[in-house]
């Protein structure tokens, strides 16, 4: 057996140690401190939503959630999907194998036809290249991050949104080092669209500039502009040579009409040009937690067309595989099911009208209580707007008096989300509104 060292030797390597020990300078706690990693403040929706999960009272209303809700404000899982899931089921080739990097084949050609038109030149031609995404904010980062990499301009890359706009664009496009500006969007004197200003900005972006649109049901003020007005833009950032980035996460949920909510994008295609679209499943199949998305890059019309589609599309890939691999598959299974399944397809388009029925029945409701209350100032603009989301005009005193004497959530800036109203509280709102814009 080997000999136990004897206990001279153990007390000589203790005062070694102990003279290495003393020698050492102390690590510091964390190498991301305070001034390294500040506390980041909360994002607000998220905020809202934890305050009405612990707010008791009974007659509390949620305004905040960007979801559909049905009249009894609970959420709708929509028949077409319901079936879909039955199919996708009882498929006895179902598996869960990777998809390819770009996604499933059936989605993303179903997705182009949806949102181009199936008779749209530019898949015709192989203009378009497709990947599914994660939900509507997979296909801006991933837009972002291409457009980051490989969009030169001869100035300096600047992205324009509308002022509002969704906050989340925001922190995709600066995460991926893109600077931006806003363009007037929004009046709050006519509580409409700012036409002029919106042009003129437009007029006055560097050659190149980077332009976010809503294609349809803006978010957050629910005001979109006319096909003549939408003409208009078009126009200018034809002649200013614009780029267009398209984020259209409500075609059929707006008014109901697939067609009727992609027709700005259609024309923008029509007209020529290069761009990029960020499509979202989420509101108009109810698929909130499944994340299914569509990215789109579309290329001018040439005689090389098809070769840049094909080169933009094995960047796209890269991106794409560094970042997630490959995408979810369950949520896209079910939209493609729908989507190449004529019956289910018409179904979907009952479901959609059902969806945005609601709402807009929700906005009349609502206008009709304020006008009876003789509420002060015109409340024409509640039934103007549309989607699922209305700008109010209430001040943020006004929604904060509100949310502290009736229970009722909603963004500081007087957006509400229209399904958060149902028949049972539509006349509550407006009754705490009324008092709201008498007393705060």
């Amino acid at each position: 057996m080997p000999s136990s060292p004897s206990p001279s030797s153990r007390t000589t390597s203790n005062i070694r140690l102990s003279q290495i020990s003393s020698q050492i300078t102390p690590m510091a706690a964390t190498a991301f401190s305070n001034d390294v990693v500040p506390q980041a403040p909360e994002d607000p929706l998220f905020g809202l939503m934890a305050a009405y999960r612990r707010d008791t009272d009974p007659n509390k209303v949620d305004l905040g959630i960007g979801a559909y809700r049905d009249d009894t404000a609970k959420p709708w899982v929509l028949p077409v999907v319901r079936k879909a899931d039955e199919i996708i089921r009882n498929d006895p080739n179902l598996n869960h194998e990777y998809l390819p990097i770009a996604g499933l084949a059936d989605f993303t050609s179903a997705s182009q036809k949806l949102v181009l038109g199936a008779d749209s030149p530019a898949i015709k031609e192989k203009r378009v290249t497709s990947l599914q995404t994660i939900s509507g904010t997979g296909a801006l980062h991933l837009g972002a991050l291409f457009l980051s990499k490989f969009y030169r301009t001869n100035s300096k890359r600047v992205v324009y949104f509308s002022d509002p706009t969704w906050a989340n664009h925001f922190q995709v496009f600066s995460n991926v080092n893109l600077s931006y500006l806003t363009y007037p969007y929004f009046s709050k004197k006519t509580r409409g669209l700012d036409f002029d200003g919106f042009i003129n900005a437009l007029q006055n972006a560097a050659e190149g500039s980077i332009i976010v649109l809503h294609a349809c049901a803006h978010n957050p003020t629910g005001v979109d502009p006319t096909q003549e007005q939408w003409k208009g833009i078009a126009k200018v950032m034809k002649e200013k040579k614009l780029f267009p980035f398209i984020d259209t996460a409500y075609q059929g949920f707006a008014s109901g009409d697939l067609d009727q909510d992609g027709w700005a994008i259609r024309y923008f295609v029509e007209q020529g040009f290069e761009l990029v679209i960020a499509q979202s499943y989420a509101k108009n199949f109810g698929l909130y937690g499944e994340r299914a998305g569509c990215f789109h890059f579309v290329t001018a019309p040439s005689s090389d067309a098809e070769a840049t589609k094909t080169r933009v599309a094995s960047q796209l890939a890269i991106l794409q595989r560094s970042e997630i691999s490959n995408p979810p598959i369950y949520g896209a299974r079910v939209a493609s099911t729908v989507l190449n399944n004529p019956e289910l397809f018409a179904e979907w388009k009952e479901n959609l009208c059902t969806m945005s029925g609601r709402i807009i029945d929700m906005r009349k409701a609502l206008r009709s209580k304020l006008e009876e209350l003789g509420t002060p100032g015109t409340w024409n603009h509640i039934t103007d707007q549309i989607g699922m989301f209305s700008f109010t005009g209430l001040s943020e005193k006004q929604v904060m008096y509100l949310r502290d004497e009736f229970h009722v959530y909603m963004t500081k800036n007087g957006r509400i989300s229209m399904a958060g109203l149902n028949t049972k509280n539509v006349e509550y709102f407006a009754k705490a509104v009324d008092k709201a814009v008498r007393e705060a």
